[in-house]
C-alpha cells in the first residue's frame, strides 16, 4: 500500500478527540497507538485487543507520526553544555 493510501486511513476532525489524529472510523488516536508500541505492545497484541484494526492502520499511524515529525522544527528546551 502506498503512502497516500495509508495516510488516508488517518482522520483529523475537531469533533473527535479534540481534533487529534485518529484511525478513521475509530476513536483510537495515533498518539495512543504509538504509546502502546512504545510501552512494548506488539502489532499482534494491538490487533487482538482492538477488533477491526488492521496492520495497515498501525502502519498508517507510524507513517503519520514520521511525516509529522519531518515537517516540524524543534528547539531545545535546555541548552546542553559540554
Amino acid at each position: 500500500m502506498d503512502d497516500k493510501a495509508l495516510l488516508e486511513r488517518i482522520a483529523l476532525n475537531p469533533n473527535v478527540l479534540s481534533g487529534k489524529p485518529v484511525i478513521k472510523g475509530t476513536r483510537l488516536s495515533v498518539e495512543f497507538i504509538l504509546n502502546l508500541m512504545a510501552h512494548g505492545a506488539t502489532i499482534s497484541q494491538i490487533l487482538e485487543e482492538y477488533e477491526g484494526l488492521t496492520v495497515e492502520d498501525i502502519q498508517a499511524c507510524l507513517l503519520f507520526a514520521g511525516e509529522s515529525l519531518s515537517r516540524s522544527e524543534f528547539m531545545p528546551l535546555v541548552v546542553e553544555t559540554a
